[in-house]
């Protein structure tokens, strides 16, 4: 498949389909170009490259950080501010809302103003929600500041994505650049356990929030030398109304989700707020259709390799997220071992995920093509996760966990990096950041429709006030469920990710889609 709209283009290896396996054409270095991102900077030396990526995956590694760094600050962040048990999940979701909302209207405005521009912006609006999350002194303020960091984080996310293709884009090392921001995600995962637990016991909760400031300080000083900057080619008015209803459509679905476990399922509260969020997007889809500048091309959403990638990515944060929520649960409420212990019990699966998305999962990649790697790496979760659903009330860690949740983070690390790749190289260069959101979104909302549903199945198996053996009964549930949602990623894939056909335009071309060929 060749994307661009002059020489030299990009072009990128569709025949098993690959996906992101890339290479240039007419043998030398590709130039990331074409629609409204053009490479301004001089050429990036390779030292400047790789520090780009450092800071690619930081944000990488921040955004997830922030979402699981509060975990062991929630009773002081309780006792403080006067949360209510009720009120305080929405310390996270209040997070996740915004980060889901936005995700897609980030990726807009990267490709529209430039995705440096948007990556600085959003380390900025990050900054500020820390501040005013860790200074909050009461309940409004504390979510207040957690839904700017979300916003923050939704404009980096995309962002950083198309700055990592614009660097590595056409080149042997994309894999690889790949490879190293999946690998973030676990990371800042560990690390938010580690440090909320180490920050909320040596210093106090607002530090939970505060140290994203100097890490978001420090990516900032090297933004501009490190990563290109781009130039913005007229392309009409930004969809506002598109915008705003996708932003309120999305932020309304996950809000119905998350707080449909507190309030139940078949609720007015529930059942209203969803409903109004699926018929904002219908409008939003209206809009699109009608637009002359749409901030979602709807063409885009019939590229099948994106289609499918994007189906991959949203039932793997399914099923991983929601492996991981409740297998730290039950290490803590069954094994009973702390929650600093609980994340020391996690690292060997966070190991063998950076060992696996850096050193194997490209040498597979290029070898055996994306879909085969998506395929079998669900296959392998979902075999994990039905080895998992084998916990005992009275069992233990290196029998029940250790070797179950290794073979299951061995599928999570074959299957995430080539699905996010394919998803985001499916889509024209001018419509990268578009992409980059939308297969964010894609997995933040298949995280919080997973937990979500398994939530409502385990407490609904538990019940209040559980036993040991009960609690044990719904997570094993909760295990087969994000089992199957593994299974069926992989069915979906296996069926849904075939090779685009071959087709060319000149009026294709000149919007910014893309040319496919076959090598």
């Amino acid at each position: 498949m060749v994307i661009g709209d002059g020489a030299p283009r990009v072009a990128f290896d569709t025949d098993t389909p690959r996906g992101y396996t890339l290479s240039s054409a007419g043998g030398s270095p590709a130039v990331f170009s074409g629609g409204n991102h053009m490479s301004t900077h001089p050429p990036l030396s390779p030292a400047k490259r790789w520090l780009g990526l450092a800071l690619i995956a930081t944000a990488q590694f921040v955004v997830i950080m922030d979402t699981s760094i509060i975990g062991v600050a929630l009773p002081d962040i309780q006792h403080d501010l006067g949360f209510t048990p009720e009120s305080l999940s929405w310390v996270f979701n209040a997070y996740v809302v915004a980060f889901g909302g936005l995700l897609l209207l980030g990726g807009r405005l990267s490709d529209a103003f430039g995705a440096r521009k948007i990556f600085a912006l959003g380390w900025i609006i990050l900054i500020a929600g820390s501040l005013l999350a860790g200074a909050a002194d009461s309940v409004a303020l504390e979510l207040a500041g957690r839904a700017v960091q979300g916003a923050g984080s939704a404009l980096i996310a995309p962002a950083a994505l198309t700055l990592l293709m614009m660097i590595f884009g056409g080149t042997s090392d994309l894999p690889k650049a790949f490879a190293v921001y999946g690998a973030a995600a676990p990371i800042g995962g560990t690390a938010g356990v580690f440090l909320g637990g180490v920050l909320t016991e040596y210093a106090s909760w607002p530090w939970v929030f505060y140290v994203t400031i100097p890490i978001a300080l420090i990516v900032l000083a090297f933004t501009a030398t490190a990563l290109p900057r781009t130039t913005r080619k007229a392309s009409g008015s930004i969809d506002i109304a598109g915008a705003v209803t996708v932003t309120a459509g999305l932020a309304a679905i996950v809000y119905a989700i998350v707080n449909a476990p507190e309030v139940g399922w078949l609720t007015l509260a529930t059942l209203g707020v969803l409903a109004a969020g699926i018929i904002l997007l219908v409008i939003f889809f209206i809009i699109q259709a009608r637009s002359r500048n749409p901030l979602l091309r709807l063409g885009l959403l019939r590229e099948p390799l994106l289609g499918a990638a994007n189906g991959a990515q949203l039932l793997l944060g399914a099923a991983w997220v929601s492996m991981w929520f409740f297998l730290n649960l039950y290490l803590q409420q069954v094994l009973g071992v702390s929650a600093f212990a609980a994340g020391a019990a996690l690292l060997p699966m966070t190991g063998l995920v950076v060992l696996v998305m850096i050193a194997v999962a490209p040498r597979l990649q290029a070898r055996f093509g994306a879909k085969a790697l998506i395929v079998s790496g669900l296959l392998v979760l979902a075999a994990g996760l039905g080895w998992l659903s084998l916990i005992r009330p009275d069992g233990n860690y290196v029998v029940d966990v250790l070797p179950a949740s290794l073979v299951a983070a061995l599928g999570m690390s074959l299957a995430f990096v080539p699905s996010l790749g394919t998803a985001i190289s499916a889509a024209p260069p001018a419509e990268t950041g578009v992409a980059s959101g939308l297969v964010s979104t894609s997995y933040q909302i298949g995280s919080a429709l997973g937990l979500a549903v398994l939530t409502a199945i385990v407490y609904g198996i538990s019940g209040a006030d559980a036993s040991a053996v009960e609690l044990t009964a719904g997570y094993s549930a909760a295990f087969i469920g994000a089992g199957i949602l593994a299974l069926l990623g992989a069915i979906v894939t296996a069926i849904a990710m075939t090779t685009p056909r071959a087709s060319a335009s000149a009026s294709d071309s000149s919007i910014g889609r893309e040319t496919v060929g076959t090598h």
